[in-house]
Order: structure tokens, then sequence, then C-alpha cells
């Protein structure tokens, strides 16, 4: 299984700041970030602190790219499996995905659209999905995923929109419940 460990993630955001240490500064005040500094990110279990950081360098024009790669795998543990952190990432997303200003901004809807798909609910009865993905009990994060989803329902049917694959639009409106 492909994993990455806290170290490694904190590692990538190190070489990011060294290449990109104006990103620190961008988007300062601006309102799809509010509020990220105020999260604990480092109290999600295998989650870097400096989330806001790449955040903010999503806002940055020549950081953008990295800054969302870095992001991406900052957030997903592996190639099955997302951190506890995604739900309180989720509206930050949410908001950034919003704005046609963001320079990633087909980039995170993407994003959305992937972890839409981590969260979807795992059939029980199938012992090698089970084996695979883990039980819904086993990871709340994805029931918790969905109810920020729906929780954010008008604001995905427009994100949706902006997709221009049929299969994206439909699992992003699933997910927020909208289907």
């Amino acid at each position: 299984m492909c994993s990455t460990d806290l170290a490694a993630k904190e590692t990538a955001i190190t070489r990011f700041l060294q290449d990109y240490p104006q990103a620190v500064e961008a988007g300062c005040g601006h309102p799809a970030l509010r509020g990220c500094e105020d999260v604990r990110w480092s109290e999600f279990p295998e989650c870097p602190a400096a989330i806001p950081v790449l955040l903010h360098g999503l806002l940055d024009q020549a950081a953008a790219p990295e800054a969302k790669r870095v992001l991406t795998n900052s957030i997903l543990n592996s190639v099955r499996e997302i951190n506890l952190a995604v739900p309180t990432v989720l509206p930050f997303l949410f908001r950034l995905a919003s704005d046609p200003q963001v320079p990633v901004q087909s980039g995170l809807l993407d994003l959305l659209v992937s972890i839409a798909g981590f969260s979807e609910p795992i059939d029980g009865r199938n012992e090698a999905v089970v084996r695979w993905f883990g039980s819904d009990s086993d990871h709340p994060e994805r029931e918790q995923c969905r109810a920020v989803f729906t929780e954010n329902a008008s604001v995905v049917a427009m994100l949706a929109e902006e997709l221009t694959r049929p299969d994206d639009r439909a699992k992003l409106r699933q997910a927020a419940g909208l289907v």
C-alpha cells in the first residue's frame, strides 16, 4: 500500500516553503481562509500543523500548483484513506473552489470529487471491500465528510455545475445528498 506518514508530509511542506516562501503571505485576509489558522491541525492524527500555509499557497499564482499537490498528499493518508482532518478542511476547499480567481480552481474541483469518492459509504457485507477500505465504523471521517457536503449543499450544487464530466457532477451532488 502506498501511504504517506507525518514526517514525509512535513518534509514536503518544508520543501514547499523553501521553494515558495511568499506563499505564507498569499491570500492574507481572503474570506475563504477565515479561521484556518484557528484550527489545531496537528491534533488530527497524521496531519501536519502547517495546513494553513498550503491553503494560503493556493492563492499564490506561482505556488498554487505545488500547494495543491502537497495539500492533497497531506490530507490523503494513502490511496484508499482520507485523513481525519478532511471534514475540517472541506469548508475552506469549498470556498476556495468557488472563487474563480484561485489559480488552481479546477484542480480543487477535482480534489473535491476525489474526496466525495473517498466519503462514500462502504458496503459492510462485502468482505473484500471492508478489508481494503475498512468499515465505516472504523472511519468516521467518511460520514463526517458527507455531513459537511450536505451542510454545504447549495455551494456543492454550484461547484458541480463547474465540472465538465457528468460522472464527476453526479459524484459531487451525491455526496451532498442532492440525488
